[in-house]
């Protein structure tokens, strides 16, 4: 494997981006109030929010998460709604070579290249995640299933990275294997599932694109009840939309969350090869 050339996110690059990244969750809050779409900030996002009123210092993203059926009205009025000269809403039917199992918000007139991906043809501005809920099967055997086979497609989206960045060499060979598996095939295995999944309610509510931190949820989700009440959160000083239980919603997911992790894991996450975060 050729050694991939990354940078360093200093605490200037990371200022950027963390600006470039509250724009886009700007505009993304501005369509959903006008249309009274439903949405939650999400993940390490919510958790900055209740913990720091803000992003946690050495956060490098932002997370939101929308039910499928208020997802798939903010997809169609961003058609006519969303700013695309400054933003772009990315997933495979606005983009042929996206390889995620989730949508995300990128700002254009900026480059963010995550290592391993130097080569990718999608587009590669700064982005906010979007993630979709959809329903998760009742019965414990099907939810076994259900999380093997997304653990799969995940995996194989991910391959064309993986099998340039994993540590292993085993690994690599692995991810080189499944990238021979084209990248419909998962995506329509996440459609085909959440449409079988979705034909009648559920207990637990989840998206598949994506692993849950804490295996207090056991990797099934959290309960689809959390998804039918919102409140405001203060958010570098501006209101975003919250699930309401935020409370128990963030201990699912972290348990003890206002308990500060160890020193040496606070920085960020991701590793880029290139950022360029200049708005022209």
């Amino acid at each position: 494997m050729s050694k991939i050339a990354t940078i360093e996110i200093t605490p200037g690059i990371l200022k950027s981006l963390q600006k470039i990244q509250l724009e886009s969750l700007v505009e993304l809050d501005r369509i959903c109030r006008k249309h009274s779409i439903k949405y939650s900030i999400d993940g390490g996002t919510l958790l900055g929010a209740v913990r720091h009123k803000g992003f946690i210092p050495w956060d490098d993203d932002i997370d939101v998460i929308m039910k499928r059926d208020e997802y798939d009205r903010f997809f169609h009025i961003c058609k006519t709604e969303l700013n695309t000269r400054e933003f772009f809403l990315q997933e495979p039917r606005t983009d042929s070579h996206y390889r995620v199992g989730f949508s995300r918000m990128k700002r254009n007139n900026t480059v963010y290249i995550r290592a391993g991906q130097e080569d990718s043809l999608q587009h590669n501005g700064v982005q906010i995640d979007v993630f979709v809920l959809d329903n998760m099967p009742d019965n414990f055997i099907l939810r076994l299933v259900h999380c093997f086979v997304s653990f799969v497609f995940r995996k194989i989206l991910w391959s064309r990275t993986g099998k340039l960045v994993s540590k292993s060499f085993a690994m690599r060979a692995i991810y080189s294997i499944l990238d021979f598996i084209p990248a419909k095939f998962p995506l329509w295995g996440f459609a085909t599932m959440a449409a079988a999944c979705n034909q009648k309610p559920s207990k637990l509510i989840r998206h598949y694109g994506m692993t849950y931190p804490n295996p207090a949820v056991n990797g099934f989700g959290t309960p689809s009840e959390l998804m039918d009440r919102f409140t405001e959160l203060v958010f570098e000083g501006q209101k975003f939309m919250a699930v309401a239980e935020y409370d128990r919603y963030l201990a699912l997911l972290y348990g003890n969350y206002m308990e500060l992790p160890p020193e040496e894991e606070r920085k960020p996450r991701i590793q880029l090869s290139k950022f360029e975060g200049e708005i022209g």
